[in-house]
Formats: C-alpha cells, structure tokens, sequence
C-alpha cells in the first residue's frame, strides 16, 4: 500500500543561502510522488537523498529510532527547518512505522542496554530492601519492574545488545514491524552483511504484503534490486527517476566484479 501519495516544496519567504536550503537538489526541488509500496533514494555523498529523507520523517512526524527522541535531537535541527516547507499529500494517513539512521541504531541498541541494567538494579535493590520480609511481599514489590524487563525481553529479545550489529538490526526491525506502517530507512545497508541485506529484501517483502511502505536512502545494489521498486536518482537535477541498470552504483559494483584489477591498477 502506498500511504504517503507525495510531498511537495512549499517555501513561503525568502530563504537564507545555508544548509539545507542551498543545496541544488532542494532549489530545484518542488514535487515528489511515490507510486510504488518501496522507493530508493540514491546518489553520491552529499548528494542530499538523507537530508530529504530526514526531512520526510520529521514532516511526516516519524517515530525517531535512536539514542534521543527525534524532537531533541540535535542532528535534526537543520532538516527540521526544511521540513516547515514540506507539504505532504496522503492516501492514508498512518502513524505507525518509524525513521531509522544506520548510524543511530548503536546508540539504540545502547539505551536498551541501559534501561535493562536500571531495571535490573530495581529489583536488587527491592531484594535488599526487603530481605528481612517474606518472600511474597519481596516478590509483589519487584513485580512492576519484574514486568517491565520482560515485556523488554519480549518484544526485543535478550540478547539484543549482546547479538553482532547485523543480528540485532534484523531481529529489532521484525519485532518493531506492524502492518500499514511508513518505514523511513537511511542506509540500513551499514549493518548488514550481504546474504543479511538478502534477508532483509525477504523481511520488506513480508512488509509490503502487509500493506507497508518504504522510503529507503541507500548505496546497495543489492537492496536496490527490489522488484517493482522505484528508484530516485539524486545525482539528476531536478531528481528523476532511473532502472535499475542505469544506476551508477550498480555499473560500478558489475564492472568491478567482473574485472577488479581494471579498478585497482589506478591506485
């Protein structure tokens, strides 16, 4: 299902010549339609596919994945000046989903270590405290933390913070999926392996069956292979649509695989 139709550029007053404002791909910028359940974003470095991306999730009021609440997060601040000029156009309008950057998901994956620790040392501390008591009024003190840490361990598992960075990104997107939900991903490559990043188009498949949508940042021929996806070329100006064949990072990886000295005689 597509849920979020498009988004359109909308800047009402003169806007100052900074980040993001200047980049060429946000001058040009007007209107952006999502015909399919799964879009790329793709390009160069600086090419301004996460600023967009970023700018979409905080439009769109996006659950923020990371470390700090997506409202007081700092590394927003500037997309979320461009997103007061973004006005998006829905099929239907959903809050579920979320907006993940690979680069925050440690952090994420930290802070849920962090929560487990402080509710692990409630239930000590309420042992200590009740340790010449009984054993029911121990077990009826600790059992608002007792279940806490296990709807924790439920829905994340127990060992997320413990699993290989790949490992736990997966495990954490199948347990945080619902249906009909907006999934904003900025290179969720980072993470995976290349038979994970094969599981992981498996996982989206499942997704879209359940009427998700995705909107995903990337640099992975592999991800970008999805059937039926569009994708967006940010190296065109004003961004355009391309195949799969014609995308650069993909004429790149084949000839590299196909003939890799040819690439490396010039270092």
């Amino acid at each position: 299902m597509i849920h979020l139709r498009s988004i359109r550029y909308q800047p009402k007053e003169p806007l100052p010549d900074q980040y993001p404002f200047n980049l060429k791909m946000i001058k040009d910028f007007v209107e952006l339609s999502f015909t399919a359940p799964v879009t790329f974003f793709v390009g160069e470095n600086g090419s301004g596919k996460s600023t967009l991306l970023e700018s979409i999730a905080l439009a769109t009021n996006a659950i923020t994945i990371g470390s700090v609440d997506g409202n007081q997060d700092q590394s927003l601040d500037s997309t979320r000046n461009l997103s007061r000029y973004l006005k998006t156009v829905w099929n239907h309008n959903t809050h579920r989903g979320f907006f993940l950057r690979a680069e925050d998901f440690f952090g994420y994956t930290r802070k849920l270590a962090q929560t487990k620790e402080a509710i692990q040392k409630e239930i000590d501390s309420v042992q200590d405290r009740y340790a010449k008591r009984s054993s029911y009024a121990a077990d009826l003190a600790k059992l608002p933390h007792q279940r806490d840490l296990n709807e924790l361990e439920q829905r994340y598992g127990n060992k997320l913070e413990a699993a290989s960075h790949g490992e736990s990104f997966l495990n954490f997107f199948q347990t945080r999926f619902v249906p009909n939900g907006l999934y904003l991903l900025d290179e969720p490559e980072a993470a995976l392996s290349p038979i994970s990043q094969l599981a992981f188009i498996t996982m989206t498949k499942q997704m879209v069956e359940n009427n998700a949508q995705f909107i995903i940042a990337t640099h992975s021929p592999i991800l970008m292979a999805f059937p039926n996806a569009v994708i967006f070329n940010f190296d065109s100006t004003p961004i355009q649509t391309v195949l799969y064949d014609q995308v650069k990072h993909v004429e790149i990886m084949k000839g590299f695989l196909e003939s890799p000295q040819s690439f490396l005689k010039y270092l």
